[in-house]
């Protein structure tokens, strides 16, 4: 602790890492320094403010010298509670050992807060390249950071999607970490018909679907000649694939329904061409002959009438 104390009190240049990226908390630190009683222990106090940042610096270079703004806010508000806690409690020996306590307290906070970032935040894709946007712990910008697909390519996959005829098939390609990314991606989806798997398929052989925000499609009332090999890629606006994955559709036939047969009446008997609305042919000359005497009766009884 002396040895660390002795060199705390050594010059040295201040220089903004990721912590003091807050401004916030440089001008706690300023705060502090300034409330001393004396000139001797604000200039000490400012030396020990300085030399902890370039131990912030060094923590922060250990582990990829990047931080996001959400990890930031994370390490100062716990920094911020433990060190306003520090001001609040009652001080009986050195001041100045007691700042070196809860700066190098600052340093672990910031230290595990960035071994969590650069384990689970930092690159999150585990198929596809990312590239975001992260604070410089050197120089408190914004720079482009690029995490590159562990697999080496951007291609995630094939997975089979099933549907009947008639029925609905949802194609999903997100990820969480595509929100991550620069700029305003887009996913394309296209297809090539044909039963999927079948044959290899060429760039040529897929015609686009649609270009949409959204990461998800619905296909509604499918029909068996809609299956095919659908493929959903995110691409930037100079086309730039940042992940693409592969749905093989297949649509099954809808099982045929079934069909009553209809009940006809049974036919007639063999040689019995009676039916109710035709006259049978051995009716037909009586009839005859009963029109004709009918119309005669009635010409003679007109002619007596008439004189």
């Amino acid at each position: 602790m002396l040895l660390m104390f002795v060199s705390l009190l050594c010059c040295v240049p201040a220089a903004k890492a990721c912590l003091q990226c807050d401004r916030r908390i440089r001008l706690l630190h300023e705060d502090f320094a300034l409330s001393a009683r004396t000139v001797d222990d604000q200039i000490e106090l400012k030396k020990i403010c300085d030399h902890a940042y370039v131990t912030y610096r060094e923590t922060s270079h250990e582990r990829k010298q990047v931080i996001d703004p959400t990890t930031l806010y994370r390490a100062r508000t716990e920094y911020q509670s433990e060190f306003d806690r520090f001001l609040k409690t009652k001080h009986t020996g050195s001041v100045t050992f007691e700042a070196i306590m809860i700066l190098e307290k600052g340093r672990r906070i910031l230290e595990n807060h960035l071994d969590t970032f650069i384990r689970d935040g930092l690159c999150p894709n585990k198929c596809g390249l990312l590239r975001r946007r992260v604070i410089d712990c050197f120089s408190c910008r914004y720079k482009i950071y690029i995490c590159p697909s562990p697999s080496g390519q951007q291609d995630c996959g094939d997975y089979p999607v099933q549907a009947e005829e008639g029925g609905q098939a949802v194609l999903n390609c997100f990820h969480p970490w595509h929100r991550l990314l620069l700029g305003s991606p887009e996913y394309h989806y296209s297809w090539a018909p044909g039963v999927p798997g079948t044959e290899k398929l060429n760039e040529s052989d897929f015609n686009t679907l649609v270009v949409t925000d959204d990461s998800s499609v619905v296909l509604n009332q499918l029909h068996v000649n809609e299956q095919g090999t659908y493929r959903c890629s995110l691409q930037g606006r100079s086309g730039f694939i940042f992940y693409r994955v592969t749905f093989l559709l297949t649509v099954a036939p809808s099982p045929d329904q079934t069909h009553r047969p209809v009940n006809s009446p049974p036919p007639l008997p063999h040689g019995d061409n009676y039916s109710p609305f035709q006259p049978a042919g051995g009716l037909l000359v009586p009839v005859i002959a009963m029109v004709t005497a009918l119309s005669l009766a009635a010409s003679v009884g007109l002619a007596v009438v008439l004189g």
